[in-house]
């Protein structure tokens, strides 16, 4: 059986920090590659806490979505990544911002550390039209 895959660049993200498509559309899912708060314009890390990083997370995955035609807001689940859960509260009010009353499922994973020093990573899958 084969399947169609499609990879997804979004030139307005930041580029990829290794051999790995922003995304990729397969069976009416996108499966968004894990972001880190990088700023699209200079690719260094933007924010110094872990809300502002997740802030910068998520408008990085909005970014990637719209390349790919789909909306953030149509995410089935997420996975966030982060080096200290002692900041959990302050990451959930900033992720609660962007997914409003669709809360998509999620895990939440404590790790030593993340590319480029990050302290923050986010990833998604996305329900999309086809």
């Amino acid at each position: 059986m084969s399947y169609d895959r499609e990879p997804i660049n979004a030139p307005r993200a930041p580029d990829a920090v290794g051999p790995y498509s922003h995304a990729v559309k397969a069976g009416g899912l996108l499966f968004c590659s894990g972001q880190i708060p990088l700023d699209p314009a200079s690719g260094e890390i933007v924010g110094d806490t872990p809300a502002e990083q997740t802030r910068r997370c998520l408008q990085n995955l909005q970014l990637v979505c719209e390349a790919a035609g789909a909306k953030l807001e149509d995410a089935t689940r997420c996975t966030v990544y982060m080096t200290d859960l002692s900041a959990f509260a302050e990451v959930n009010e900033v992720y609660a911002e962007f997914f409003a009353d669709k809360h998509p499922a999620r895990a939440t994973v404590g790790v030593s550390a993340l590319p480029k020093g990050a302290q923050v990573e986010i990833d998604a899958i996305v329900a999309t039209a086809g």
